[in-house]
């Protein structure tokens, strides 16, 4: 996916993301992690069928959502629903509540009518744990807070029974003490209705706690690193990235953390997205590259129950979360 940047001198291109593959099946949970800038929420935006990519497939149960009919594309979208991080924004402020998550049932003609969509929306309300519903439907988005907010932008994504919902970053701009009901709620759903997540966050803490039994992705600079089940990848990291993530994550037992090994980065700089290291991206910065790392672009094999894209993982050092 290759966005072009404006400024007033030059023009660039950046490569958002590059010969990502990510596949999601029905019902699951996965977790896609990395820096800010990484290409996390344009991949996301992918899935959901919201940025067409310039090169590259979307596939949907076999088929290319970009040569669907007309139709079946809107069917996909119907079924493919998003979560923005910042829910202030993702709200009309101009529209009440009951406005906001009545208009799906009554353009979709799940309700027959204004007072049947009103009773759909207060049933939504509920199973959002915004009870009673009477007290919510007829405010405006100010009047709510920053979790009450986002659990209205994830009701408006459940009321059409979607198969896939892209959380992108739902808990980060929600106070601490409430990012775990947000995180439950969305395990609920899960499990209820069968609906399957795509989490996307730069937060590990987080995407352990919510992901738990599913799988997990790594992302740098546009493209997918390493790629497995939760517990194994987060318990043992073969990639470098990976283990410098981790490795930087606090620790809240002091003697663990004294214990603790930080791998010695060759540089702290993320490189420049415009201009992008050759071969290995995270060359430039890794402890164990090698010439190989700058000439060959890497690509995603298995090793270990998990598909990792390092020439070198069978020689790196095991590193251990404490």
């Amino acid at each position: 996916m290759t966005f072009k940047r404006g400024w007033l001198l030059r023009r660039a291109q950046v490569q958002a993301v590059v010969k990502a593959s990510l596949g999601i099946r029905e019902g699951e949970i996965l977790a896609l992690v990395g820096e800010s800038g990484c290409g996390k929420t344009t991949l996301g935006k992918i899935m959901a069928g919201l940025l067409k990519p310039t090169s590259g497939e979307v596939l949907y149960k076999g088929k290319e959502i970009w040569r669907m009919k007309k139709e079946d594309f809107q069917e996909y979208r119907r079924n493919a629903q998003i979560v923005h991080q910042d829910s202030y924004a993702a709200l009309n402020p101009m529209r009440t509540i009951y406005h906001t998550l009545s208009a799906p049932f009554l353009h979709y003609r799940i309700a027959k009518n204004r007072g049947e969509a009103r009773e759909k929306v207060a049933e939504l309300l509920e199973l959002m744990g915004l009870t009673p519903p009477e007290e919510f439907l007829d405010k405006y988005p100010h009047q709510l807070s920053g979790g009450m907010r986002q659990r209205v932008v994830l009701a408006r994504a459940v009321s059409l029974n979607p198969k896939l919902i892209v959380a992108d970053e739902p808990v980060s701009m929600i106070d601490v003490s409430l990012r775990l009901s947000i995180l439950d709620l969305m395990h609920t759903l899960n499990e209820k209705f069968g609906i399957a997540f795509l989490y996307i966050t730069h937060d590990l803490a987080t995407a352990r706690y919510f992901v738990k039994g599913g799988r997990i992705a790594v992302m740098y600079l546009g493209q997918v690193v390493e790629t497995g089940r939760l517990g194994e990848v987060i318990g043992k990291p073969r990639h470098p990235y990976l283990q410098a993530l981790l490795s930087a994550v606090p620790v809240p037992d002091p003697k663990k953390a004294r214990e603790k090994r930080p791998l010695p980065l060759r540089s702290l700089e993320l490189p420049d997205p415009t201009k992008p290291p050759t071969g290995c991206r995270f060359h430039p910065r890794c402890p164990y590259t090698e010439e190989i790392c700058a000439q060959e672009i890497p690509t995603l094999r298995p090793l270990d129950g998990r598909q990792i894209a390092c020439h070198l993982a069978e020689r790196i050092p095991e590193w251990h979360l404490l």
